[in-house]
């Protein structure tokens, strides 16, 4: 459901109201036209699992990274340069790092444990969030930020540098949105990111 609002200036704004319906329909539509949704499902289920024993490998440390800056199917020199930097890091380093997060009771002590690595920066350090924790965080980027702020749930635009205060406040935003419309984080993300198409 859309509304318009009259601005001071006399135009129309556009809000976005993220009621039920309008989650389910496009998380629905996400389901359908984004083709990274089967194999994000199935790592919701199984990242946890493989990320708390003791012998995962660099491929399964790479799949957040990856997904991260795939997720708009453009191929760019930026995309290339930030995954061949996060394999400039030793193996041992990585599993610290990411058991680290896990175990770690607050936020910013899971980002600290995870922007120790080269290649993560707070959005990429949500991408991990979001796969070994899935019922809490979801991934950052500038698309799923304007959604919400389009919907009124963010008042600020996406910063040029997401610190661990700003991925907290959009985290809250989130898990608002999903209490209030009895939906899971996922879900809202997904219907985030459809959202940010149009």
């Amino acid at each position: 459901m859309t509304s318009y609002s009259e601005r001071p200036d006399g135009g129309n704004e556009t809000t976005i109201h993220l009621t039920r319906e309008r989650i389910d329909d496009l998380a629905a539509e996400y389901g359908q036209r984004e083709p990274f949704d089967l194999v994000e499902r199935e790592h919701v289920e199984t990242v946890p699992r493989t990320f708390t024993s003791e012998d995962f490998g660099r491929r399964d440390a790479e799949w957040p990274v990856q997904w991260y800056h795939r997720r708009e199917l453009r191929s760019d020199p930026e995309r290339r340069d930030a995954e061949e930097r996060f394999l400039d890091n030793d193996y041992e380093a990585m599993v610290d790092a990411i058991h680290g997060a896990i175990e770690a009771t607050t936020l910013d002590r899971k980002l600290d444990a995870l922007t120790t690595l080269v290649g993560v920066d707070v959005p990429v350090a949500s991408a991990f969030l979001a796969f070994t924790h899935p019922d809490d965080y979801v991934a950052v980027g500038r698309r799923e930020w304007e959604a919400l702020r389009a919907a009124d749930e963010l008042a600020d635009p996406y910063p040029d540098t997401v610190t661990p205060a700003a991925y907290r406040t959009y985290v809250e935003a989130v898990r608002t949105v999903a209490d209030r419309t009895d939906r899971d984080v996922w879900t809202v993300y997904r219907a985030l990111w459809r959202l940010g198409t149009d």
